[in-house]
């Protein structure tokens, strides 16, 4: 009987133990399933988080190639800008954007021009540079056969360091209508002066033949003196027009002409004599006693000795002219001109010795030689 009870006991833990057995087997098979699909959930979820970084990295490099290429265009425009915008910007200025009202004085003294539209220069060659300290004018027409300019640029633009090449600006004025020589000009200074062009160091404009009246009813006893007043006239004219041109480049400006050539630091000179004058109050100061070469004046001066040339510029020549308006400023009544040229010294500065030569032999005025110079070591 006991063993009987024995065996059902045994058999009972035998039952329960493999039921556990079972049971432990089930909920272990559950969860090994369980951890497999979260694995699978897992590996999906990686999976789709690498399409999602492939498709950013994908758009990333589909928006810098849009970047790319849109800087490439921004650039090709700039270039073209820079090698044809640029220019007929500059060219437009001479019609619309030119210094506004710049010129306006001459419809005052010049009756003709009343009904003309805007008076501006044709800028050929040009980069708008401003706010340096000098603007050198060099007005230029055409000699026939001869010619200076190359000669007299070359030795103004050689004779500057590159820090006063930087703070300048060479204007050449093309004072004549004859358009195979504002050609020649303008080539020979695109070809000999070509990192100034590109600098904006050197600028080309021709002034509008409309400007000039008609002087051929002057009263004059021959027709060789009436050319010759014409000729003055204009000259006159000219420089009055260079002189409105450069007022806003500089701080001031030089008046050259283009058959000169200069001492050797010209610049540096003039740049030091300049910054060490005491007084404040000079009208012009002089560095070659040669006619209109060499006359440095402050740019806001300009107008006021523009309209005084274009007062009396029929009269006489500029460097008259220039005389004169320092006597009418500066002179007593009845007083001598040496005498008050003496006890202005101060303010009518010349500077010794000259800096600059004359070395055109062959005048604009054709037919005519002129030989006059000051000697200077170059």
């Amino acid at each position: 009987m006991k063993v009987k009870q024995v065996n059902l006991v045994i058999a009972f833990v035998a039952v329960v133990l493999f039921s556990f057995s079972c049971f432990c087997i089930s909920k272990m098979t559950q969860i090994g399933n369980q951890l497999i699909n979260c694995k699978n959930h897992i590996l999906e979820f990686k999976g789709k988080i690498q399409h999602l970084r492939n498709k950013t990295e994908n758009n990333r490099q589909e928006m810098l190639k849009a970047l790319s290429k849109m800087k490439h265009e921004l650039a090709r425009k700039d270039s073209l800008s820079s090698n044809f915008g640029a220019q007929q910007k500059v060219d437009m200025m001479g019609q619309d954007e030119a210094i506004p009202d710049a010129f306006e004085d001459f419809k005052f003294f010049l009756p003709h021009l009343r009904k003309a539209g805007r008076i501006s220069p044709n800028v050929i060659i040009g980069k708008g540079k401003t706010g340096v300290s000098f603007a050198l004018g060099i007005a230029t027409v055409s000699r026939g056969e001869y010619s200076y300019l190359k000669q007299t640029l070359t030795s103004v633009i050689s004779r500057m360091t590159a820090s006063e090449e930087k703070d300048s600006v060479v204007i050449v004025s093309i004072a004549d209508s004859n358009e195979e020589y504002i050609h020649s000009v303008v080539n020979m200074i695109k070809k000999k002066f070509r990192k100034q062009v590109m600098s904006g160091s050197v600028e080309v404009i021709s002034i509008p033949t409309f400007l000039y009246p008609n002087m051929l009813n002057a009263e004059q006893s021959t027709k060789e003196s009436q050319t010759l007043k014409s000729h003055l006239v204009k000259q006159v004219l000219d420089f009055c027009f260079l002189m409105l041109y450069a007022k806003s480049k500089a701080m001031y400006y030089l008046q050259l002409e283009d058959d000169i050539v200069t001492k050797y630091m010209y610049f540096t000179k003039i740049t030091e004599f300049v910054q060490n004058i005491t007084t404040n109050n000079w009208f012009y100061i002089e560095f070659s006693i040669l006619g209109f070469i060499g006359k440095l004046f402050r740019s806001e001066d300009l107008p006021d000795f523009v309209r005084f040339f274009l007062m009396f510029y029929k009269e006489k020549p500029i460097d008259l002219l220039l005389d004169d308006i320092f006597q009418i400023k500066n002179c007593r009544p009845m007083e001598m001109f040496r005498n008050c040229l003496e006890r202005n010294k101060h303010m009518r500065i010349r500077y010794k010795p000259s800096l600059f030569q004359h070395v055109g032999i062959h005048s604009s005025f054709p037919g005519r030689e002129q030989h006059y110079k000051v000697r200077f070591e170059l």
